[in-house]
């Protein structure tokens, strides 16, 4: 029996691999393409993330013609975030007339696997992808993935499937990403774990908003909408993980939740297991680089990885296949491997208005919110996230950019950093202004109980300080920006670098990178002070701080 062949082979039917398989679908061409999409199981998945479409990711969506999907699964509209910590929330709000979705994962994939096969020239396949097929032994080429499927007999047997471009899309666990990279490849880092359960008939302190909820001594809870009587919660823990995950979270963690959560989140771990999910970074690499493979792609979380506390994966995903379905509009012949090469090259840098936007800013906001409120080293970050949180409460622009940003809507790095640093410098004046905030307890310490369980130490802010504190302040203030710089800095270099991080220079290259950030930061703050929506805190000292911020 002859191997069957396409123009284009994708390994993996979740969002990316159904979402290209639609956008190729609908090129204008002489001849419709032949595409096959493979997936290792049609059922229903069901995971804990990939639940929250910012709405960048609805309009990505709009543009490939898919919109549709959002339709029929009980999807929530979200017009925002709560960010909520020790009985304080700020509210923020998407910009006017933009709105995101919530939902259950393995809908919204069904809707998308649905879409996907009804697209002209599509054939969704089920089967297991195990290799990739190459010209001849030695050769670099790609043609096409070894499967095995079951027969009507129901027995497995093997086949191989060839196509003029092979498309990898199989995930975070990709079994692929270091045979397409090769030596180029890079190994995720994780950090953590998100811990999810289902909550039943949860009220959440703003109705139709994903809720951020900063825990002392522990990561971030992530709280959001999923269907009309279900919320799906996250808990962030750090590696190690404790080895009584309910006990742990029941005892620690919610008491320092909303009230409102304490009940459904009891419940929900005396009904159903927990799950969990490692929080993973994986930095872009160009692909179709020397020693790369030939006539092979990857796309989606199988290439490229962030933290989901900001919910931007979908978006990502969906906005790099707009972009590369667009570029591959041009290219006649998939076997042309130069002229994929190019288009590789254009999709690895027009991709980044976006993608890196949201990649910077779902790690450094997980560094300031996933700080260890009660560990000595992690003071300049507690400085930065009360800094960060009170930037918030001024409203205005100080809500409207960064969540544009968060939201995908607005695609721009350099407005990232601007908003970025715009918070370490409120950081410091806060700091200034309020210098006697204390190192928080853990929540086992002794102290005043707060009526949700846990202990708060109390004590008086507000105070100037004196005139015997500022050398002590100047010099926090500049470990404070420099750790600003370090967290932001490498960030930024790992998506401005085109050539594969495993360069034994890497260290070195990103802290002369972050070495650089600072001076030019400073230097560009001094410059433009006047454009900044408060005063810098060394500029005349005691003046600069007359007065507390509101």
């Amino acid at each position: 029996m002859s191997s069957p062949h396409y123009d284009v082979v994708i390994v993996g039917a979740g969002i990316a691999g159904c979402a290209l398989a639609h956008g190729l679908s609908t090129l204008p061409r002489s001849k419709p393409l032949r595409i096959a999409l493979l997936e290792r199981s049609l059922a229903e998945p069901d995971r804990i993330v990939g639940e929250l479409l910012q709405p960048g990711g609805v309009l990505a969506l709009e543009s490939l013609g898919m919109e549709s999907c959002l339709e029929g699964i009980d999807a929530i509209p979200e017009h925002g975030y709560c960010v909520w910590e020790n009985g304080k929330s700020v509210h923020i709000p998407y910009i006017t007339g933009y709105t995101g979705r919530s939902f259950h994962h393995g809908r919204f994939i069904m809707k998308l696997r649905e879409s996907a096969r009804n697209s002209k020239g599509v054939e969704l396949i089920e089967c297991t992808a195990n290799d990739l097929v190459y010209e001849h032994p030695s050769s670099q080429k790609v043609t096409g993935v070894q499967v095995t499927k079951k027969g009507e007999d129901g027995q497995d047997f093997k086949e191989s499937i060839h196509g003029d471009l092979v498309v990898i899309a199989d995930g975070c666990f990709s079994n692929f990403r270091n045979s397409v990279m090769g030596t180029d490849a890079v190994k995720p880092s994780t950090k953590s774990h998100f811990i999810g359960a289902v909550l039943e008939d949860a009220n959440l302190p703003i109705p139709n908003h994903g809720t951020v909820c900063l825990v002392k001594g522990f990561g971030p809870v992530l709280l959001y909408q999923i269907s009309e009587h279900d919320t799906r919660i996250l808990v962030d823990l750090k590696q190690p993980l404790p080895s009584d995950l309910k006990t742990h979270i029941l005892d620690n963690v919610v008491p320092q939740l909303p009230p409102s959560l304490h009940l459904p989140i009891q419940k929900a771990f005396e009904k159903d297991r927990l799950r969990r999910m490692p929080n993973s970074f994986l930095p872009p690499v160009e692909q179709g680089r020397r020693n790369s493979k030939q006539n092979v792609i990857l796309i989606g979380d199988s290439w490229n990885m962030r933290h989901p506390l900001t919910g931007g994966g979908m978006t990502v995903a969906l906005n790099d296949v707009v972009v590369l379905r667009d570029l591959l509009a041009d290219v006649q012949d998939f076997k042309d491997w130069n002229t994929l090469r190019k288009v590789l090259h254009q999709w690895h840098w027009k991709r980044k208005p976006l993608a890196s936007t949201v990649n910077i800013l779902s790690v450094a906001l997980y560094d300031l919110f996933g700080a260890d409120a009660c560990h000595p080293s992690d003071e300049e970050l507690r400085v930065l996230r009360t800094g960060c949180f009170k930037y918030f409460e001024r409203g205005g622009e100080c809500i409207d950019g960064p969540v544009s940003l968060l939201s995908g809507i607005a695609q721009s790095p350099a407005l990232l950093a601007y908003h970025f640093f715009s918070v370490a410098f409120y950081s410091i004046y806060v700091m200034f202004a309020h210098p006697s905030v204390p190192s928080p307890p853990a929540p086992s310490s002794n102290g005043v109980a707060n009526g949700n369980g846990h202990s708060v130490e109390v004590t008086t802010v507000g105070s100037r300080p004196s005139l015997f504190q500022y050398p002590a302040l100047l010099i926090k203030s500049v470990r404070v920006f420099w750790t600003a710089c370090i967290v932001f800095g490498p960030l930024l270099w790992s998506e401005l670098r085109w050539w594969s991080p495993a360069d034994s220079q890497r260290k070195l290259n990103q802290l002369l990178f972050s070495a650089f950030v600072l001076p030019l930061v400073l230097f560009l703050a001094v410059q433009y002070q006047h454009y900044l929506p408060f005063p810098l805190p060394w500029v005349g000292l005691g003046l600069g701080v007359s007065s507390v911020p509101r």
